[in-house]
C-alpha cells in the first residue's frame, strides 16, 4: 500500500507538485502525464483498507492535485498564480487603472455588442466581435508569456495590468457568448 506520510504535497506550490519549472509556457503533455501519475498515487481506492486519517489525507491530496492541475492548465489561471507566487495581490473588487487605448477598445466592443440585435445580420457581426476578442486575448497571452517565462525578472506591474485586461476580455467574451445563445434560440 502507498504511504501518505509527510505533508510535502500539501506544502508544495503547483509547479513543484508537478515537477515543472515556474514558467508561463508549460509542456501541457508533461503536465497531464504528471497529473495522471499523481492522481493515481493518491487515489482513494488505493487506501480502501487504510486508516481513516490516511483516507482523509488521500482525498485532500487528490483535491489539491486536481486544483493545481486546473490552475496550471488554464493560461489565465496559470498567469495569475505565477504573479501570486511573486507576491502580487489581486483585489477583484477594485477597479484597476487601465490604459486609455484599451478602455476605448472596450467601449467600442461594448457598443457593438449592445447594438448587435438591431443589425440586419447580427450573427455575422457577432462573429467579427468574437474574432476580435480572440485576437486580443491571444496578444495579451503572448505578452504575459514574455513577462512570466522568467518570473524573477518579470515586470510585475505590466503583467498585473495584462491580467486585468485579460479579465475584461473574458467578461466581454462571456457576454458575447450569452448573446450568441440568445440569437441561436431565435432560429
Amino acid at each position: 500500500m502507498t504511504s501518505l506520510a509527510g505533508n510535502a504535497v500539501l506544502t508544495q506550490n503547483h509547479f513543484e507538485l508537478f515537477s515543472l519549472p515556474v514558467s508561463f509556457d508549460l509542456d501541457l503533455q508533461q503536465l497531464s502525464a504528471n497529473f495522471r501519475a499523481l492522481q493515481q498515487s493518491v487515489h482513494p481506492d488505493r487506501f480502501a483498507n487504510a486508516s481513516a486519517q490516511e483516507k482523509r489525507l488521500s482525498v485532500q491530496r487528490a483535491a489539491q492535485i486536481n486544483e493545481a492541475y486546473q490552475t496550471l492548465k488554464s493560461p489565465q489561471r496559470r498567469a495569475r498564480y505565477i504573479l501570486e507566487l511573486q507576491g502580487v495581490v489581486f483585489d477583484d473588487q477594485s477597479n484597476p487603472v487601465m490604459e486609455p487605448m484599451f478602455l476605448m477598445q472596450q467601449m467600442e466592443l461594448r457598443e457593438a455588442l449592445s447594438g448587435l440585435k438591431s443589425k440586419a445580420n447580427p450573427e455575422s457581426e457577432l462573429d467579427k466581435i468574437l474574432a476580435s476578442l480572440k485576437v486580443a486575448k491571444k496578444e495579451i497571452l503572448t505578452q504575459l508569456a514574455e513577462q512570466l517565462n522568467t518570473p524573477e525578472t518579470a515586470d510585475l506591474d505590466k503583467a498585473s495590468q495584462l491580467m486585468h485586461e485579460l479579465q475584461f476580455l473574458d467578461k466581454l467574451q462571456s457576454e458575447s457568448e450569452a448573446i450568441e445563445e440568445e440569437l441561436m434560440d431565435r432560429l
